[in-house]
Order: C-alpha cells, then structure tokens, then sequence
C-alpha cells in the first residue's frame, strides 16, 4: 500500500489532464495514473515516408488492430460501429484531426425542444467560461461571427481555405448554405512555445511538430509543473468501495512490472472515456453494489453514444489539396438543427475533408473498384490522387439503453481484467439522417464541380466519438452523476470524461469533453469544505 492521496485520476487524456491542471490550484496531492505512456514525437509516421503504412497498424484508430501493450481488447462482435480510442499520455488528442467545435445551445435542451432524449442538468450558458478557458491552454484557431453559434472569439485567426476549401465553399455558396471556417485545435500562428502548422498533412497520426494541441504538450506540463504527479504504465483493475464510510478508498492497480498495488486517494476522478470508465465502474463490484460501483440506477455503461457517419468524396479536374494541411477545416451546420419536413429528429454537420496520400487512395480505390488493379491503374491514378476533396458527415445519436458496454465473459486484457464488450445498432432515425446526409452532400459536390461523387454510409469504422455510459442528471433514477459530475451514491467519485454526456449534439466532443472537465474541477473547488456533503 502507498501513502494516500487527495486526487486519485483515472487517465491522462483530454479530460484527465484538464482536471489536473484546475485542482492543482488547490495544492492538493495530485495523482494520474495512466495505462500507457508518454508519446515520442520523432516517432510519430509524419516523419516518415512511411506514414500511411504506421498509420494502418502502428497507429491505427483500433486497439484491435495496434494490439500495443498499452491496449486492451474490446468485443465488438455486435456493434454496427467499432471503436476508436488511444491509450497514451494526451489519449485520444494524440490521434484527432483537432477539429474544434463547441455544442450549440440547443444541444443541452433536446427534450424541452423536440421531446426525445433528455435535457441536460445544465446549459451552454454554464460552460460559456470553461469552454474559453479551454480555448485559451489549447490554443484555438478559427474565425469570429459564425452564424451557427453564439459569439465567441477565436484566439488565433482561421487556418487557410487552401485548393480544397475554396472548391467546397464555392459548392455551398451556389447552394446558398451555410458554411464557416473550422475551430481548430492546430496553431496558425506560434502560441505558448508552438509553432504553426506547417501542412504535413498527417494529423491523424500524431503531429511530430507539435502544432496540434494534444493534451500531452498543452495540458500536461502545466499540470506537472503546479506539483500534480503522473505515472504511466499504469492499469487500473477496480475501484475499491469502504463499506464503514460508504466512499472509494482508493484503486487496484498493476504497475508497469505487472505487480498489484493499492493506491489509496480521498478523492477518486475517472477520465478514461465513455468504453474505459463504465468498464472500471462495472469491474468494481462489492457487497453494496454487486453490479458495479455506483450503478443504483443500472445506467452505467447504458447509452452509448458515437455519431453515425458517412463519407462522401468528389472528384474534380482541377487539382486540389491532396493530403497536404489538416484533415476538417471548414464546416457547415446548415442541417444541424431539427426540421420536422425532413423525416428525422436532430440533425447532423458537414466537415470538409481533403484527399488521401498516394498509397490510401489506391487502396481505397481499389478496394471500391473505382481503380482498377492492372490495365487502367495508372490512369485512374492520375484522375484521383490529388483531385478528391469531399465530406465526413457527423449526426446526432440519439441515447438508447440498448447501445451499452457490459463486462465480456471470456476476454480479459493482459492482467486478466474483464475486457469490454460493446452492443450497438442504428437507429431508424440515424439510417434517415445518413441517407439525407448523403444527398445533400453530393449536392453541394455537384455544384462545386465534382465529376464523378462516391459515398460510404454508414462508416464502420466510425467510433472515435465515444459519449454517454455514465451520464449526468439531477435523478438519481435516471443518471450515474449528479450536475457537477459526482456520483449519486459514492460522494468522493467523480466522472470528468464523455461518459457524462446526457446527449451527443452531432460535433466532435473534445471540446466539449475539456470544458466540462474544467467545470467540474472548478465545481469541487468551490465546494471543498463541504464535498461530501
């Protein structure tokens, strides 16, 4: 046993590492226990020629596929969507394409304004000031006055359009849509020690320049430098419950020798995202909660979330951007809001999204038929590497109890710690969006110039957005936290992560991820002399 702590955090992602930083204001005895490592730069495949090779497997989006120690094995035998995470100092931020956005009001308000789903037990206007806290440590580039949002103002001006973005916007403007530069998480300019981006074009492998803002190289050394202690090569086995107090007394942990440990902490923080965290909570079972620590409700690890996506490529004649700059740096939100007419509730974004490197698009060609392998190869080639510019499309998932992760029977990690098993299926109202999402994509390519427009719907490989296993609530009935992210039952765990997320809005969660980690943090700031209460 080790000589307790105040703050316990589970992960060193996007939320662990914002938590840190806030309470470390407190000089408390902060403690991050993350199961991978620190990242190298020089490592990362933008160095390389190689890069979209290491991305394939070294790098890939799916623990399954990297099989890194670091990694555990998820079941996703029958889940429509397979998941994404990193596991690593900086999380999930090593791998993004950092692109930005905030939710919208009406994000917080679903039930009130369209009667499905839940409202959330707070607003836009209560994260208003962590989400621009949040801008200012990552460093966020973009431009002021997007009609979708209320005012906000960048702290960096707008990446630049560039071949593609000028094709796209050119489409939206003949359709008479609404169309904005992206809020990035990428410098276009030097801030706080980075340099801007220099277009390697590979940011969804890491960014060896450091131009993107992972948490590693924004939050993390903040946070080290105010006292708060990380270490790595950490995993996490359970949360262990005291029955004579009723609170977490601390973590079971394997250290990076594979020995067992207890790691004793006053406080206990989970930020090990929607799949990590409902997985601990289940794993820690006890004679108060047999079915996992604060699951009174029987929520945890219920309504998962990600966004349903396709892909919808153009070609053009002229050559565009090919893979060169960040991947999403242009949106539009034109469909974002619901419109009864068009057959489904909610609604879904559009983000820009340039062409693939050489050896990416000859895969993807050829795997579609679009390039032939043998006669006619070359010329295929030549009409589409380097002439694709097109869109990600994200909508809104809707929460659903079904779409939950248990605990899989058989699969363990390499410590033998159940491993996760995701359930998941589409909804009708996702299938409606997707196909309405299609067309009007294609719209938008059509008028832009587009020769020849292909789609993938919905995207298989689309679970990088993982949100809603243990969700925030003032009803202890309906909800795993409270409004300010402690647990209902157990009132020295909290949850900082996407797990807290009551709905998805249809954009990327980052932001929203931090601001609410930043929120919470400043919560139990407020309320240290009483946080138990």
């Amino acid at each position: 046993m080790t000589d307790p702590v105040d703050v316990l955090i589970v992960g060193a992602g996007a939320s662990g590492a914002a938590a840190a930083w806030s309470l470390a204001e407190t000089r408390m005895r902060i403690l991050c226990l993350e199961q991978g490592d620190w990242q190298t730069p020089s490592r990362y495949p933008s160095t390389g020629r190689d890069h979209e090779a290491r991305r394939m497997v070294e790098y890939s989006f799916s623990p399954n596929t990297r099989r890194a120690p670091a990694d555990y094995p998820i079941n996703e035998d029958d889940s429509a969507i397979k998941i994404a995470n990193f596991n690593g100092v900086g999380g999930g931020t090593i791998l993004y394409t950092a692109h930005f956005p905030r939710f919208h009001p009406s994000d917080f308000r679903v039930r009130s304004l369209d009667g499905i789903a839940d409202d959330w037990p707070i607003d836009y206007a209560t994260l208003a000031p962590y989400y621009e806290e949040n801008d200012r440590m990552i460093g966020v580039s973009g431009l002021a006055g997007d009609p979708a949002y209320p005012d906000k103002a960048p702290i960096m001006p707008p990446l630049g359009l560039g071949k593609s973005g000028a094709t796209l916007a050119r489409g939206f403007n003949a359709k008479g849509w609404h169309w904005w530069p992206s809020d990035m998480a990428i410098a276009s300019r030097e801030y706080e020690g980075r340099a801007p981006c220099i277009n390697l074009g590979a940011c969804i492998a890491g960014c060896a320049q450091g131009a993107k803002a992972s948490a590693d190289i924004t939050y993390w050394p903040a946070a080290i430098r105010a006292g708060v202690e990380l270490k790595t090569r950490c995993r996490v086995r359970e949360i262990v419950y005291d029955e004579a107090t009723g609170r977490a007394s601390g973590v079971i942990y394997y250290d990076r020798d594979g020995v067992e440990r207890f790691q004793a902490a006053h406080i206990v923080i989970l930020a090990s995202n929607a799949i990590g965290t409902s997985r601990l909570m289940l794993n820690s079972k006890s004679g108060r909660f047999p079915n996992g620590i604060a699951n009174d409700s029987g929520l945890v690890g219920r309504n998962l979330m990600f966004h349903p996506a396709c892909i919808v490529t153009g070609v053009f004649d002229e050559p565009q951007d090919g893979d060169k700059a960040p991947h999403n740096w242009l949106w539009s939100h034109e469909f974002y809001e619901t419109d009864p007419s068009r057959g489904f509730v909610r609604g879904y974004m559009m983000e820009a999204m340039r062409g693939s490197g050489p050896a990416l698009t000859a895969l993807g060609g050829m795997a579609s038929g679009e390039i032939p392998f043998g006669p006619g190869h070359h010329a295929a080639m030549r009409k589409r590497y380097g002439h694709t510019a097109g869109f990600v499309v994200l909508c809104e998932d809707l929460p659903e109890e079904h779409n939950r992760v248990t605990l899989d029977p058989d699969l363990t990690d390499s410590n033998g710690i159940p491993a996760p098993k995701v359930e998941y299926r589409l909804s009708e109202n996702s299938l409606r969006m997707l196909d309405h999402a299609v067309e009007n994509t294609s719209e938008v390519l059509k008028a832009a110039g587009a020769t020849e427009i292909t789609s993938t719907s919905p995207l298989s490989m689309g679970g990088w957005h993982l949100m809603g296993t243990a969700r925030m609530g003032n009803d202890p009935e309906r909800s795993v936290v409270n409004a300010w992210g402690r647990s209902h039952e157990v009132k020295n765990l909290f949850v900082v992560d996407g797990s807290l997320f009551v709905t998805s809005a249809a954009v990327n969660p980052t932001c929203t991820i931090q601001a609410l980690a930043l929120y919470v943090a400043d919560q139990m700031k407020q309320r240290l002399s009483d946080l138990f209460d």
